[in-house]
């Protein structure tokens, strides 16, 4: 799930720790590094974008993509620092361009989603959503790779494509027309239809 993360890293997916998705996720910034030793007084900081459920979640994803890129674990290493990302213009609709890797039940493969969201946190989200609905897919399952908003004129799905009419309009064939002197019981049923 690291945002910065580029191929190829080649660590099976089957024993991916453990990572429940429940309700929106949040986009965390993690930074750490190997403890410093004799050998190496200032060890390099690894920087990396987590999306999870909390900051808890966070620190144990970090660890665990860790120790499998750069061969530093919890136990050797600590985390520096831990903030999260909020979005700049969080009411202004974006399209969220996804590559993602995850293991089915016949080997890992590579995807590229896009989404129409407010957020990058809240497209992710939509992902995993997705995912465990269309491809069956658990979360622990899951790695984000990258994260990017995507104009326009480089989307490439018609589900995101068909937003994009300037002139989309949507019709509303049946409305409820709320009145306060209205009854509650009255003689015949109510006029919805207003073609």
């Amino acid at each position: 799930q690291d945002a910065n993360l580029r191929p190829p890293f080649f660590f099976s997916l089957s024993h991916a720790a453990k990572m429940k998705a429940s309700g929106t996720l949040h986009q965390y910034t993690v930074v750490g590094r190997h403890f410093p030793t004799k050998t190496t007084p200032n060890p390099a900081l690894y920087k990396m974008q987590i999306f999870a459920p909390n900051e808890i979640v966070a620190r144990s994803r970090y660890w665990y993509f860790m120790s499998r890129l750069h061969k530093v674990k919890k136990a050797s290493g600590e985390i520096v620092s831990v903030s999260e990302v909020f979005e700049k213009h969080p009411t202004v609709i974006k399209n969220y361009g996804i590559w993602l890797r995850y293991d089915s039940r016949s080997g890992t493969h590579n995807m590229y989603r896009e989404y129409r969201d407010l957020s990058a946190a809240a497209a992710v989200t939509a992902a995993y959503r997705d995912m465990g609905a269309r491809h069956s897919t658990r979360a622990r399952s899951i790695h984000i790779r990258r994260v990017d908003v995507i104009p326009a004129a480089k989307c490439r799905r018609a589900s995101v494509k068909q937003f994009h009419d300037y002139s989309i309009r949507f019709p509303l064939p049946h409305r409820i027309v709320q009145s306060e002197k209205a009854n509650l019981f009255v003689a015949k049923r109510p006029t919805t239809f207003f073609g």
